[in-house]
């Protein structure tokens, strides 16, 4: 009876080392990324449902949430590694449920690239640019030579600031103007934006003379 049973059940094509296994994990992260919650969990259910490793599975979530949600909303990535403990404290079958939760908040969530774009561009200018030296003012000075050699000087402290705030920039001279972080207008993000646009003016170069 057992037989005639699986035997009448629906295969699963998944081959985890397979293509189908990309095609499957590929729709659930593009379903997220559309804000699709229902295509989302459909394929997490295929991938959990045909044997795929949950930590796999959650790897993936972690990472979207980083990559295509990021600071529009930060509460889906501390959801998303919630999930992981919740998974790793109670398994599965019941491992599904914080892990659903987290899917579909991911998926309704606002959506923001910019952590991939950032940091792709201060990599870009760390190797086109190579070694350049730290400031002086952000240098560590533990000892008198160094001291001497100027080390530390003139480093503002942002604490005794109005707004913890100093015009100073911690780039080295040949990237002042460069800009790696551009938010977007999404969600949470839209205000970091309005504060990151606060900060720049803040410390944008000022000609001779000029106020302020």
């Amino acid at each position: 009876a057992a037989a005639e049973e699986a035997v009448q059940q629906r295969t699963l094509l998944y081959d985890r080392g397979g293509e189908e296994h990309y095609n499957v994990v590929s729709a659930f992260i593009k379903s997220m990324r559309a804000s699709d919650p229902d295509a989302a969990v459909y394929w997490l259910a295929r991938m959990l449902e045909a044997g795929e490793d949950v930590r796999f599975v959650v790897r993936r979530l972690v990472i979207f949430c980083a990559e295509d949600v990021g600071n529009a909303d930060p509460q889906a990535l501390q959801l998303a590694i919630a999930a992981l403990h919740a998974v790793e404290l109670v398994g599965l079958p019941e491992g599904t449920l914080p892990l659903t939760q987290a899917v579909t908040y991911a998926a309704l969530a606002p959506k923001s690239n910019a952590a991939l774009t950032t940091y792709a561009k201060a990599r870009e200018a760390a190797l086109r640019h190579g070694a350049l030296p730290v400031p002086k003012h952000l240098r560590n000075a533990p000892t008198r030579l160094m001291k001497e050699l100027g080390y530390g000087a003139g480093y503002q402290y942002p604490h005794d600031f109005e707004g913890h705030v100093t015009p100073q920039s911690g780039l080295p001279d040949a990237l002042r103007t460069e800009r790696f972080y551009e938010p977007s207008g999404e969600g949470h993000e839209a205000k970091l934006r309005a504060r990151l646009a606060e900060l720049i003016a803040l410390r944008a170069p000022r000609e001779p003379g000029e106020d302020g």
